[in-house]
C-alpha cells in the first residue's frame, strides 16, 4: 500500500472514531461502549486528546457530557484522553428574541463546570473540581459556575463551590452579585450572607438584592435581607427604593410589611399609599380598594397634626384631557363611578410621584393608550402615545429600543386608520409633529452611527425609524388638505434628502426604500396586532423624494440603484418604473452581481417599456468600453471617466 493511501485510511479511521465518540457522548447515559474504549485506548494519548477535543456545533465531547450530567464519560475523557477540562462550549439563549429574528440571541461561551452546574449534577461538579477545574472561570459575558448554581437555586452545589474556593464577592460583568442571583432562594441567600456576601452591593442599575427581592415578591428573602442590614432607602438608577418598587409591582403584602417595619417619614408613607392606589387601578382592581387608598392618603395629607406640605400639581396636559388631580374628597367621590376618570387620576398621580420620564410611567402611558385603541377612541390613544414618544426621544434619542417600539406602535395605528378611511384620524398635525420629532437631529445621529464599532441594535433601530419615516410620508401625503400642508411636507423631506439620510445597514437611500416592497415591523408592545397593509412601492412618496432632489441613480451596498430594486418582480409597479426613468434613472447600471434593471425588466411579462429606446447612446458606448477592456482612466475627461466607471461591476 502506498503512503498516500495509508495516510488516507488513517484519516478516515480518525474521523470514524471521532464521530463515534461524539455520537455516544450525545446519546449515552452511562459509560462509553467497551468497543469504543478499546479503540481509543489503542491510540497514543496525544491522538486521543485530539479526538475528544474536536468540536461539533461549538461543543467538545467533554462539554456535551457535562451538559448531560454524565460523570462516567466526563471522568474517562479527562483522565484517559487528557481532554481540556477548561475547553468552553457554546450555549445559545433566544429568550430576548424579537420579531422572530433568530440573529437576536445571547451567546454563552461557558466552561464544562458551568454546564455541569446548569445540569444540576452535584457528583459531576465534584468530579470536575477534584480533577482540577477552575471554579472561578467566567463565560464571555461574565457568568460563572456559582452564578449558574445560584440562579438554579441549587443550595448543595452553591455550598460545594464556595467551600472549594468560589469567590462570592466577584460580580458579573453587569455588576450582579451572587446574592442578587439567589434572591428567590432564602436558604442560599442566608448561606452567602454567613460567608460574607455584602447585602448592600449594587449592580450597574444601582439596584441591591433587596430591590430584586421586592420585584420578585420573595417575602422570605426580603425579611432575611432586612434582618442582616439591607438598606431600605437605597435608590436605583431610576430613583426607586424598595418601598416604591413594591408599590409599582402592586404587592399589598410587601408594602404593608415595609411600612410596618421601617420608620418612614409621614410624607413617604402618604406617597406610598397614593402610588399603591394608582397601581391597583392600573391592574384593574376593585375601585373601592383604589378609593380606600386615596382617601387614606388624602386624610393623612390634610390632617394638620401631620404637618405635611401641599402636594405639587401636574399642569394640565391635552393627553390627559386637561384633567387635573383631585383637590378635595368631594372631587374624588364624584369620580368614584367613572372608572376612566379614576384611571386618568392614576396616571396623574404616577407622573407626580415617579416623574414623566420614569420607565413605569411611560409603560403605563402606552398600555393606557392601547386600551383607548381597543375601545376605538383613537385620538386619545395617539395623544398618550405621542406624549410617551416626546419624552423618550428627549431622554434616549431615536436609537433606543423603547423609542423605536413607541414609534412603530404609533405609525402602525396611523397606517391602519388611514386604511380604514376614518376622516378624523390620523390628523395632519400629529403625523407632522411626529415627523419633526424624529428628524430634528437625525443627521447628527447618522454621523455618530458611522463611527465604528456600532451597536447592532442601534443600527437596526435607526433603520427601523427610517422605514417609519417613509410610512409617515405616505400618511402625510394622504391627510394633507392645504397648500401650506404640502409645503411643510416638502420642506421636511428636502432636509432629509440634502443630508443624504441612508440606511446604516444597507446604505439604501430613502428613494431605495420607497420602491421596495417592505413591511412595517411589528410593535413589541402589543402582541395582538394584525399585520399592517403594505404601502410600498409607493408612487406618491417616490415622486415626493424625486421632486425634492433625491439622486435617482444612487447606489446601496450592493451597488443597486432604486430602479434595479423596483425592477425585481416582487417590487414591480409600472408607474413607479416609469417615474424613475422619467427622472433620469439608467436602465443599464449593474450591481455587484451583474444584475441590471434592463435585464430584470425583460423577465417581467407586464413590462411595457421599450428598453432599446430608453438606453442612451452614451450608455451603450460606456458598456462597450467596459466589456472590451479599453483603457480609459486618465485618458478621458473626469466626468466621462466617472460615467464609464458607473457601468462597471466592482
Amino acid at each position: 500500500m502506498n503512503p498516500i493511501n495509508q495516510n488516507q485510511l488513517i484519516d478516515e479511521e480518525f474521523e470514524h472514531i471521532r464521530y463515534d465518540v461524539f455520537r455516544e457522548v450525545s446519546s449515552q447515559d452511562g459509560p462509553l461502549s467497551k468497543n469504543l474504549r478499546t479503540r481509543l485506548n489503542s491510540l497514543p494519548r496525544h491522538i486521543r486528546k485530539q479526538l475528544v477535543e474536536a468540536e461539533y456545533n461549538g461543543c467538545s465531547s467533554l462539554f456535551t457530557a457535562c451538559c448531560k450530567g454524565n460523570v462516567e464519560i466526563a471522568e474517562y475523557l479527562i483522565t484517559k484522553c487528557d481532554a481540556n477540562i477548561e475547553q468552553r462550549g457554546i450555549l445559545f439563549d433566544y429568550a430576548d428574541r424579537k420579531d422572530e429574528e433568530f440573529e437576536d440571541y445571547t451567546v454563552h461561551n461557558v466552561t464544562p463546570l458551568c454546564a455541569a452546574c446548569g445540569a444540576g449534577h452535584l457528583h459531576l461538579v465534584k468530579c470536575l473540581v477534584r480533577l482540577g477545574c477552575n471554579v472561578n472561570a467566567v463565560s464571555g459575558i461574565g457568568s460563572s459556575a456559582l452564578e449558574v448554581a445560584c440562579t438554579n437555586k441549587d443550595l448543595e452545589i452553591v455550598q460545594y463551590l464556595v467551600e472549594n474556593g468560589a469567590n462570592i464577592r466577584k460580580p458579573s460583568f453587569d455588576g450582579a452579585t451572587y446574592l442578587i442571583d439567589s434572591i428567590e432562594s432564602a436558604p442560599i441567600c442566608s448561606y452567602l450572607i454567613r460567608k460574607g456576601a455584602d447585602v448592600n452591593a449594587r449592580d450597574v442599575y444601582d439596584k441591591t438584592a433587596l430591590h430584586y427581592a421586592v420585584e420578585s415578591l420573595s417575602y422570605g428573602t426580603i425579611r432575611l435581607l432586612l434582618d442582616h442590614g439591607a438598606d431600605p432607602f437605597a435608590r436605583s438608577r431610576y430613583g426607586d427604593d424598595p418601598l416604591q418598587l413594591a408599590c409599582i409591582t402592586g404587592s399589598l403584602e410587601v408594602v404593608e410589611y415595609l411600612l410596618s417595619r421601617i420608620n418612614y417619614p409621614r410624607e413617604r408613607w402618604i406617597e406610598a399609599i397614593e402610588l399603591m392606589g394608582s397601581t391597583l387601578i392600573h391592574f384593574h382592581y376593585d375601585t373601592q380598594d383604589v378609593l380606600l387608598h386615596w382617601r387614606l392618603a388624602y386624610d393623612a395629607r390634610t390632617n394638620k397634626n401631620n404637618n405635611i406640605q401641599e402636594r405639587s400639581q401636574i399642569p394640565p396636559r391635552p393627553a390627559y384631557g386637561n384633567m387635573v388631580e383631585f383637590a378635595t374628597i368631594d372631587e374624588l367621590n364624584a369620580s368614584a363611578w367613572d372608572v376612566d376618570a379614576l384611571r386618568m387620576q392614576g396616571l396623574l398621580i404616577q407622573e407626580r410621584l415617579l416623574g414623566i420620564d420614569h420607565k413605569v410611567t411611560l409603560h403605563r402611558l402606552m398600555e393606557r393608550g392601547d386600551f383607548y385603541k381597543v375601545t376605538r377612541r383613537y385620538q386619545v390613544c395617539i395623544d398618550l402615545w405621542m406624549l410617551a414618544l416626546r419624552v423618550r426621544v428627549q431622554k434616549h434619542t431615536i436609537l433606543h429600543s423603547d423609542t423605536c417600539d413607541t414609534v412603530r406602535a404609533i405609525v402602525k395605528l396611523m397606517v391602519n386608520l388611514m386604511d380604514d378611511n376614518d376622516p378624523m384620524v390620523p390628523q395632519f398635525k400629529d403625523a407632522y409633529t411626529m415627523f419633526q420629532l424624529l428628524t430634528s437631529n437625525i443627521h447628527e445621529i447618522q454621523q455618530l452611527l458611522s463611527i465604528q464599532p456600532v451597536d447592532r441594535s442601534q443600527q437596526k433601530n435607526y433603520d427601523c425609524i427610517l422605514r417609519c419615516l417613509l410610512h409617515l410620508m405616505c400618511i402625510l401625503l394622504s391627510v394633507a388638505k392645504t397648500k401650506d400642508d404640502h409645503k411643510l411636507i416638502e420642506s421636511s423631506v428636502l432636509g432629509l434628502v440634502l443630508n443624504n439620510i441612508r440606511s446604516v445597514q444597507t446604505n439604501e437611500t430613502l428613494l431605495h426604500m420607497s420602491v421596495s416592497n417592505m413591511g412595517l415591523m411589528k410593535s413589541d408592545y402589543f402582541t395582538d396586532e394584525v399585520d399592517t397593509k403594505r404601502f410600498f412601492p409607493n408612487l406618491p412618496v417616490t415622486k415626493l423624494l424625486l421632486d425634492c432632489g433625491a439622486p435617482v441613480n444612487a447606489r446601496d451596498n450592493t451597488r443597486s440603484t432604486p430602479l434595479l430594486l423596483a425592477a425585481y418582480p416582487f417590487n414591480y409597479e409600472k408607474d413607479v418604473i416609469h417615474t424613475l426613468i422619467e427622472h433620469g434613472a439608467h436602465l443599464d447600471l449593474p450591481n455587484l452581481l451583474g444584475d441590471r434593471p434592463s435585464s430584470m425588466l425583460r423577465r417581467i411579462s407586464m413590462n411595457d417599456i421599450c428598453l432599446g429606446q430608453q438606453i442612451s447612446l452614451k450608455c451603450l458606448s460606456a458598456n462597450v468600453i467596459v466589456k472590451s477592456g479599453v483603457s480609459y482612466r486618465n485618458e478621458v475627461p473626469r466626468m466621462l471617466e466617472d460615467f464609464i466607471r458607473a457601468h462597471e461591476m466592482f
